[in-house]
């Protein structure tokens, strides 16, 4: 997984100005900017956040998912790649693609099973060993006020990945509400995902 800060650092002109990405994911410097409003389109009320990594899924659909469980593939990839925060014997900690929050785990078994009552007792016991890890990493490294705790088992209870076993750790701030998902359907995230995976993971194995 490249780093967006790397590469950004990486393209910075000789006269030290500060490069930044505009809306088609081009790095431009400070002294190549221009005044938005002598550019085509119409202005409105509106602002955007513009997220291209999730492009990739977008276009997919949900074909590749079905055919390729993602909680099985992971494991086999870099911690990186994979987002994964920490491997366990029968259990493993990755960051959630589609966050809620910053922050946002996933505790899952690496046997494809679908619902807590077909996991052995060592999974359960150290689903719930992770668990309790991953909250005290996330109070440390982000002094949250909060967590959601949960499993969606079965599409009709609301799980993305239906197929597969994956608890939901999600860090909560007392400041974290607002509009944006009730009227926009949006979730403002101030970390990258690759930043979130190296902050928690240096966190969890200090």
């Amino acid at each position: 997984m490249s780093d967006p800060d790397a590469v950004a650092a990486g393209s910075s002109s000789d006269s030290g100005s500060t490069p930044t990405v505009d809306g088609s994911g081009s790095h431009t410097t400070d002294a190549e900017l221009v005044d938005a409003a002598t550019l085509p389109g119409v202005p409105d009320e509106f602002q955007r956040l513009w997220t291209p990594h999730r492009m990739a899924y977008i276009s997919a659909g949900r074909e590749p998912m079905e055919k390729t469980c993602p909680f099985c593939a992971a494991p086999d990839k870099s911690d990186e790649d994979g987002l994964i925060v920490a491997r366990g014997k029968t259990a493993y900690v990755l960051l959630n693609l589609f966050p809620y929050n910053s922050g946002h785990l996933l505790v899952c078994p690496y046997r494809h099973i679908a619902t807590y009552d077909q996991a052995t007792e060592e999974e359960v016991a150290e689903i719930g060993a992770l668990t309790q890890r991953g909250m005290r990493v996330l109070r440390a490294v982000s002094n949250c006020d909060g967590f959601n705790l949960g499993m969606n088992q079965g599409a009709i209870a609301g799980a993305g990945v239906d197929a597969h076993l994956h608890q939901h750790i999600v860090p909560r701030w007392a400041s974290d509400a607002n509009f944006f998902p009730i009227i926009a359907k949006t979730k403002a995230l101030p970390q990258l995902l690759g930043d979130v995976r190296r902050t928690v993971s240096e966190a969890w194995n200090a």
